[in-house]
């Protein structure tokens, strides 16, 4: 099932709550753009390989063509999120807890923005929507166990694949170019550090594109009454209005995280940008492949710090990586919670 732009430009208008669901997910693409699509560009912009107007561009395209191209080979990240949570038959009282679980992921995103912290937009809306559907049942009834122990999987995928990827992409980087003059490979791994940021922008598409589209269609389906909608097919506008917000985030706040990501926590040079985002690519299409909804912030940040490993522990600004790992340990239960809080909110009120 999809629904055409016109049908739903028509709903929207004459739909206050598919009105308000609409604003609510933009919004939460809109905070995803400038907390972890910078991620995608993060170190081709702190190698100085591209500017950062131009990698936020190159981002936007690819993320766009990510999000279509993925979308139409493998749809399996969007459907895992989508049956991840069951908000119950009542479409009003589901679609009141969803608008919760997503205000609950916009103030939290925000608030680890505003410090500069790259937590993960992912996480942050599996458990914000978590939260809400427990508390629309009242316990755990809402949650569906055989999709919900893929986002374990990919806490383990992104972490240890991402972390081990890029230590060993630098070693082997290193030992292919070790005898060549480092002045020479300048311009070749200033172009490679740009494909591989390209990379990175595709797979975020591909992943947290995906993500967003199903929690979007998952509203739309609930603001016209729709509960019961198990299959769905994503229409090639709303990917492209997903690209376009997503994009708009980035170029409004992604420097925050870029600093924190690109530039505080490793000093990289070009070839060892370039081994981060090939081995974050590599760890990212795994997971798209096999429909495991991974984190972008982990997977790349993961990348940079075995890269930055490679060369030696003391390297890596661990500092900032500690306060990178609290907010990551402290997203499931923190969005959880507001996600829990809101909804029962939302659910009084409304």
């Amino acid at each position: 099932m999809t629904v055409p732009l016109l049908e739903f430009w028509q709903e929207l208008i004459s739909n206050p709550a598919l009105l308000m669901t609409t604003i609510l997910t933009l919004g939460v693409i809109l905070v995803n753009g400038w907390t972890d699509a910078p991620n995608a560009i993060a170190t081709c912009i702190s190698t100085r390989s591209m500017g950062p107007r131009s990698a936020i561009i190159m981002a936007a395209i690819f993320n766009f063509f990510g999000v279509l191209v993925m979308t139409v080979l493998n749809a399996t990240v969007a459907q895992t999120i989508y049956k991840m949570v069951d908000f119950g038959g009542n479409s009003h009282e589901a679609l009141v807890a969803l608008c919760a679980a997503l205000l609950a992921i916009v103030l939290w995103a925000t608030a680890a923005w505003w410090f500069g912290i790259p937590t993960s937009e992912s996480h942050a809306l599996i458990a914000g929507i978590s939260g809400a559907a427990i508390a629309v049942h009242g316990g755990f009834a809402g949650i569906n166990p055989s999709e919900w122990v893929k986002v374990i999987y990919g806490l383990i995928l992104s972490t240890g694949m991402g972390f081990g990827t890029g230590w060993l992409m630098v070693k082997v980087i290193e030992k292919i170019f070790q005898r060549m003059d480092r002045r020479k490979t300048f311009g070749f791994f200033k172009n490679a550090q740009i494909t591989g940021a390209a990379g990175m922008a595709f797979m975020h598409g591909a992943q947290d594109g995906q993500k967003f589209m199903a929690v979007f269609m998952l509203g739309m389906f609930l603001a016209k009454g729709q509960a019961n909608v198990t299959e769905f097919q994503i229409p090639i506008w709303l990917m492209l209005l997903c690209s376009i917000v997503m994009s708009l985030g980035t170029s409004i706040g992604g420097l925050r995280i870029i600093k924190s990501v690109g530039m505080d926590m490793v000093k990289l040079d070009k070839h060892q940008g370039f081994s981060a985002d090939l081995a974050a690519v590599i760890s990212l299409l795994t997971a798209s492949i096999t429909g495991i909804p991974v984190s972008t912030t982990h997977t790349k940040t993961t990348a940079i710090m075995g890269v930055g490993a490679a060369k030696r522990l003391s390297s890596v600004n661990w500092g900032i990586v500690r306060e990178m790992i609290s907010a990551w340990i402290l997203t499931f239960p923190g969005c959880g919670l507001i996600g829990f809080l809101m909804a029962k909110l939302f659910m009084r009120i409304f």
